[in-house]
């Protein structure tokens, strides 16, 4: 009888934890297809795929599969803006007005970059309906956020900007870069590693990517809406959470995630296409100082905002782009790691003080908050850290 779900790659014997986790994923919580990749102090230790490319379960999964990223691409987008900064191209507390002049419109010449990074800006969504296809243009999706108002002032509070975040630090970096953010992410930061991480994935490279399940019905009408974020009475607070998810309605990719125009489009808060192998890389040229001078890491690391989000209607914290580590959202015990979590539990993290390293990517989703796949992995990792 054929093995359900083939593993392979290589983990080295102090962390057969690990291995151990991520098969009982697949026997235990209804795993399909996954990759697993940890580094420590610079050596790959865990480099594991496994199970299958599909629903159906034809292809198994390799070593070069790409999937989906969903929001671990925001702290890659994160770090591609802060390379900027620290080369002086950006200032993080400069407006982004300097730099994006129509961005200014409807009293926003006060929002900094530092503001967008933290999620503190105020634009976590656009205001007026768009059709459905428009996160697909760039342009239409960057002229609506630069010539609208704000939900609230800048750093007057925070909420997630779940789907804006891209498009708003993107547009930054395309203006001084001279290049869309997928050229620039190339030509910066994934290339010169050999990082197999993308935004707008070229046409040729499409038959390696796994097949995410996908949700059967686009939320196009607000009682789609309201079953998923109930209305609360607030009507200025609803419009903000269901716009800053579902407007356009695909706006995360919903219906369209496994289609050639989601692909090769630019959507770096939800369509990064990568090998988990790539996200732990991505990390570890952050802990190994290649892009951010040690001052700025630990800036990008640092608590920027932190408490009630204004989105999410519970407790989020958030440094320079990245996800700081929280009692509900681990990055492992120790405090001063940082990364992101992506829909469903993929995730990339790095933790200074372990040397850690931490990538993983999947093709079904699980609960969209705590995941025990993911978290199953992470306490691995730590246990055989302990050993």
């Amino acid at each position: 009888m054929t093995d359900p779900t083939p593993i392979a790659g290589r983990c080295d014997a102090g962390f057969a934890r690990v291995r151990d986790a991520f098969l009982r994923n697949f026997a235990e919580h209804e795993e399909v297809g996954a990759a697993v990749c940890v580094q420590v102090g610079g050596r790959v230790v865990v480099d594991l795929w496994g199970g299958h490319q599909e629903p159906e379960r034809r292809r198994p999964w390799l070593e070069n599969t790409l999937v989906n990223a969903y929001s671990v691409g925001k702290g890659v987008t994160a770090l591609l803006a802060l390379a900027f900064v620290e080369r002086g191209a950006l200032e993080l507390d400069a407006p982004v007005a300097n730099v994006w002049p129509e961005f200014a419109a409807e009293d926003k010449g006060d929002i900094t970059l530092r503001h967008l990074l933290c999620h503190q800006s105020g634009l976590p969504g656009v205001r007026d309906p768009l059709p459905m296809g428009s996160v697909l243009d760039w342009d239409r999706m960057c002229a609506a956020l630069a010539g609208q108002r704000a939900y609230w002032a800048p750093g007057e509070r925070h909420g997630y900007h779940v789907n804006s975040y891209g498009f708003l630090v993107g547009e930054v970096v395309r203006r001084v870069a001279g290049v869309r953010v997928g050229e620039a992410l190339r030509r910066e930061i994934a290339g010169p590693i050999g990082a197999d991480f993308h935004f707008g994935l070229a046409e040729a490279e499409h038959p390696r990517v796994a097949s995410m399940h996908d949700h059967e019905i686009v939320p196009s009408k607000r009682e789609h809406w309201e079953a998923i974020f109930p209305a609360t009475g607030d009507d200025e607070r609803d419009h903000m959470v269901w716009h800053a998810y579902f407007n356009p309605p695909d706006l995360s990719g919903v219906g369209q995630v496994n289609s050639a125009g989601w692909r090769s489009a630019e959507v770096p808060s939800a369509n990064g296409h990568a090998t988990a192998r790539s996200v732990a890389q991505l990390y570890q040229g952050i802990l190994d100082d290649r892009w951010l001078s040690p001052a700025l890491r630990v800036e990008a690391a640092r608590i920027h905002s932190d408490g009630d989000d204004a989105i999410l209607g519970r407790p989020s914290r958030f440094g320079l782009g990245f996800q700081i580590a929280q009692s509900t959202r681990p990055f492992g015990p120790n405090p001063g790691a940082f990364g992101h979590y992506g829909y469903g539990g993929g995730l990339g993290f790095a933790d200074p003080t372990a040397g850690v390293a931490f990538g993983y990517l999947m093709n079904r989703p699980g609960v969209r908050w705590q995941t025990p796949r993911t978290e199953n992995l992470i306490d691995a990792v730590y246990a055989s850290l302990a050993s």
